[in-house]
């Protein structure tokens, strides 16, 4: 979680909203990401999304099985989507997201009963730290 939250810190120096993700294969860091919707003028670069495309291209497949991801914040739809199309093992999150969370906050895409995956989830790793950094960015937008 600590290098998901250093992926945070490059998005927030980028002037994107701090949101960062790594995704792990056994000891290694295969993937790692940070929210770049504006730098990259694209409305899916989401730090989950960017860890999930460069852990893929790292393996070499799509599928990424016995992978973990670590994010700052509980993702959202989208996100959570791309975590089950890839067959992620486990998530790890920070901060909540009651705005538009789709692990439990929102609403519950992730182990829906009606999909085909099942994954591990723990919430609430470092959440003050990650919620701290967003709650820093937005007040400062103001």
């Amino acid at each position: 979680m600590e290098e998901a939250l250093r992926c945070a810190q490059r998005a927030l120096e980028a002037g994107e909203v701090p949101v960062g993700a790594v995704v792990v294969f056994g000891d290694r860091v295969i993937g790692r990401g940070w929210n770049r919707n504006i730098a990259d003028s694209d409305p899916t670069a989401h730090a989950e999304v960017t860890a999930l495309r460069e852990a893929g291209a790292a393996i070499g497949n799509h599928r990424l099985a016995e992978c973990e991801l670590f994010a700052t914040i509980e993702p959202c739809a989208m996100c959570a989507g791309a975590l089950i199309h890839a067959r992620v093992k486990r998530l790890v999150y920070g901060a909540d997201d009651p705005k538009a969370g789709a692990v439990h906050s929102v609403m519950q895409v992730l182990n829906h009963p009606r999909l085909n995956h099942v994954m591990e989830v723990r919430g609430g790793v470092l959440a003050g730290r990650s919620a701290e950094m967003l709650q820093e960015f937005f007040r400062s937008r103001r």
